[in-house]
């Protein structure tokens, strides 16, 4: 009898059912995803104005359409990155066979578009993307099992996602094909089919000729296509409550995010109104005037944008050296704590009130971390309630923080979970703007960095070293140095400021590479002049730790000197020091200091290719080449060096695996070269674990710091017996200067060198 009735009731074909039924979908789905899409675009307008963000909207556009319809972030990951291009253009060109659908559901049987709707191009294409969905989402499953948290831990880039709703998702996108093929199958069988009984649509032609003929068919056709909508619907709303939220956000997240060429400076601290803060302007700051985030009614709108829009990838996660060598720090955590603990507190934003005596208790004890990941500091506070509300921003677990201080001093700030993040989240300003809250606010930071601060405030350099040491590596030059004082004018030949850093000028294995290129370029002819005792901490380390104040004073003092210093042509500066270099190009314009600033490896490279320096001796050595991260990934600089390294005769280069814009971090940035590693492997001898796997003769670099931290991870290994005795860590310019003359005794320090980042012990509050 139910069969009997089943193929009554189609053969008959009440058409007002059809269309009652689509008709109230939609109307459930409007309603249900759209007051959700309301409330997200209230809470996201909620947060602090940011006028930048639409500035050159017409060249931010076009890099827009590159990056969301090109997947150009995306395709840097080759297969995943084609799994996710052929899905997302599979839904792009599926959207269409959706009208087709609701149209046949309340227009017409065989509805299609005007003019292009029966185009057999169009059904071969519909069908094609169609595979091409089941083969990307069959790769996603299939990557997931095999990255799959519960076996792999820490060592999957999902762990610590929502791994639930991901398989939900992509069960649901399998159903939308697998619908989609079953209706327009029924169609073709029946003839009701834009494309008749046509073969173009190939995959829906096969399935039509399997089904046997009959009045069931008709049945058969209304049960798929409301299946369809049925998906189509319940995914739109699950898209909108779900990490696929970035479905909507993403696009508008890429045309707001910050347009750097690279990485770029920093933002400077703002007011409520988006104004940049001046500290040196006394008069216009209150007491009420807050620095960095302290609440997350403190970040931007574009910072919600952000945390709505993260997809949970975990290719952050992926690369990041503080989650890769044991630390509890996670990008990916970071802004999905962000993002939950903005969407339980969003009634208190909106303004529900707080009870003037709320005494909330913060205890983590029982809590079940929801995602089985310790490194998840929301959990710590669950639900909307008056916890929620006080919760700190940063605290550790037992005052209930979001994000505990051992994650938010763990980043180095390289920038590898920006570079790879595929709709451009900005992990690190929103981390510094967290350490700017915790610095000058509330005054809490690892002590040892407090030295660090001192030293660049009293001394001009974070050694806390005497301003006359910065002459002494003149000693060892054959040649006169000019030295360009303050207020002066430089001779018309000359054609750099060579801005030698605290590193350069202070540290012994850095002053080897000052003097190197030095020899460089008055071998290449070249005219340059140093400030001497005149220059001071460019302030990196005090604004990457937080310190807005002192990294302020230490440029507005640098850019009164360097504006002080006239010439007939604008003023040329080049750098051994990334760090220096970065903040001179790209950061010092925030303060009204404009320079053209150029790397010593850029300049070195020019000069070889000039032929005003002419690799002579031969180099017969293995070398690999580290990547600084201000160097490479905040700035794209990565061809000069490595063209350098070519020039020389008899040097054999080989890359480590983790290079270039995949580059591993050494460990020093972020202020962390001033900081204790007291949590997992440390970063530097991760890296250099990586370089020694190559069985190098010269590890190579292009940063004093680098220097730094990849030397003394040598000299450790050297002294476990893990590694030749003879493997050195050398500067770019100092492997050319050898080249220039032969073999020279510049080398590393000896293992059990004292550490540069000890303070001198006289001037050292710390000591």
């Amino acid at each position: 009898m139910a069969e009997n009735w089943f193929v009554d009731w189609e053969y008959h074909d009440p058409g007002w059912v059809r269309i009652a039924l689509a008709i109230i979908m939609l109307l459930v789905t409007v309603a249900v995803a759209g007051r959700r899409v309301a409330w997200l675009v209230k809470l996201i307008r909620s947060g602090k104005a940011d006028k930048t963000r639409l500035e050159g909207i017409n060249e931010r556009a076009k890099g827009q359409l590159v990056e969301v319809f090109g997947q150009k972030k995306l395709l840097k990951w080759n297969v995943p990155g084609i799994a996710h291009f052929l899905t997302f253009w599979g839904f792009i060109v599926l959207g269409l066979t959706i009208v087709e659908a609701y149209g046949a559901l309340i227009i017409s049987r065989d509805f299609a578009f005007p003019i292009f709707g029966r185009a057999r191009w169009l059904g071969a294409l519909e069908d094609f993307f169609g595979v091409m969905v089941l083969l990307g989402i069959a790769y996603f499953a299939v990557n997931r099992l095999r990255n799959a948290p519960e076996r792999k831990k820490r060592d999957s880039r999902f762990y610590g996602s929502h791994n639930g709703p991901a398989w939900l998702v992509l069960g649901l996108i399998f159903l939308v094909v697998l619908t989609l093929f079953m209706y327009r199958g029924a169609q073709s069988a029946t003839g009701h089919f834009p494309w008749g009984h046509s073969k173009a649509p190939f995959v829906s032609w096969a399935i039509g000729k399997a089904l046997p003929s009959g009045a069931y068919l008709t049945g058969f056709e209304t049960f798929w296509i409301l299946a369809q909508m049925a998906v189509i619907f319940g995914f739109s709303v699950l898209v909108v409550y779900s990490k696929h939220l970035h479905i909507g956000t993403a696009p508008l997240n890429v045309l707001t995010k910050r347009e750097p060429d690279a990485l770029g400076a920093l933002l400077p601290v703002t007011d409520d109104a988006g104004k940049p803060i001046d500290f040196m302007d006394a008069e216009n700051l209150s007491e009420d005037t807050l620095f960095g985030k302290g609440k997350i009614e403190d970040f931007t709108w574009k910072g919600y944008l952000d945390f709505a829009t993260c997809t949970e990838c975990g290719r952050c996660q992926s690369q990041c050296p503080a989650w890769n060598t044991g630390k509890p720090l996670s990008p990916k955590l970071v802004i999905m704590n962000l993002r939950d603990h903005l969407f339980a507190k969003a009634p208190y934003i909106f303004g529900k009130d707080v009870p003037e005596d709320a005494q909330p208790s913060f205890s983590d004890e029982g809590v079940e971390h929801v995602h089985g990941v310790p490194e998840s500091g929301f959990e710590r506070v669950q639900g909307s309630g008056i916890e929620q509300a006080l919760r700190p921003l940063v605290g550790t677990a037992e005052e209930g923080g979001v994000i505990d201080p051992d994650v938010l001093w763990s980043c180095t700030t390289c920038g590898a979970c920006v570079e790879q993040c595929p709709v451009d989240i900005e992990h690190i300003d929103h981390i510094v703007d967290m350490r700017r809250y915790q610095v000058l606010i509330e005054s809490a930071f690892p002590s040892e960095a407090g030295s660090m601060l001192r030293n660049i405030e009293n001394k001009g350099n974070p050694w806390g070293m005497a301003n006359r040491g910065r002459s002494e590596w003149f000693s060892d030059l054959s040649f006169d140095v000019r030295v360009a004082e303050p207020g002066t004018k430089l001779d018309p030949e000359v054609e750099y400021l060579f801005w030698v850093g605290c590193a350069g000028a202070l540290e012994d294995r850095s002053k080897k590479v000052t003097v190197a290129f030095a020899e460089l370029l008055h071998t290449a002819g070249v005219e340059f002049a140093v400030l001497g005792e005149g220059e001071s901490c460019s302030g990196d380390p005090a604004r990457r730790l937080g310190n807005e104040f002192v990294f302020q004073m230490q440029g507005m003092q640098n850019i009164e000197t360097l504006n002080s210093i006239t010439r007939a042509e604008p003023l040329k500066i080049v750098a051994t020091c990334p760090h220096c270099f970065n903040t001179l190009a790209n950061e010092y314009p925030q303060m009204g200091g404009h320079y053209e600033v150029v790397h010593h490896t850029q300049l070195l490279g020019k000069l070889v290719a000039e032929g005003k320096l002419t690799p002579v001796e031969p180099i017969d050595k293995k070398v690999t080449y580290h990547d600084p991260c201000y160097l490479g990934r905040h700035n794209k600089v990565y061809t000069p060096p490595r063209e350098v390294l070519g020039a020389i005769q008899g040097l054999k280069s080989e890359e480590m695996h983790r290079c270039k814009d995949r580059g591993f971090c050494c460990g020093a940035g972020g202020a962390r070269f001033w900081m204790e590693e007291k949590i997992g492997k440390k970063i530097n001898v991760e890296r250099t674990d990586e370089a020694l796997g190559l069985d190098p003769d010269v590890i190579s670099t292009a940063c004093p710091f680098c220097m730094v931290m990849l030397s003394d991870a040598v000299a450790a290994k050297v002294g476990e017996g893990e590694a030749r005795e003879d493997v050195q860590v050398l500067d770019v310019a100092q492997l050319l200067r050898q080249s220039m003359r032969g073999p020279t005794p510049e080398a590393t320090d000896t293992p059990g060198a004292p550490d540069p980042r000890d303070t001198d012990p006289e001037t050292s509050p710390v000591a």
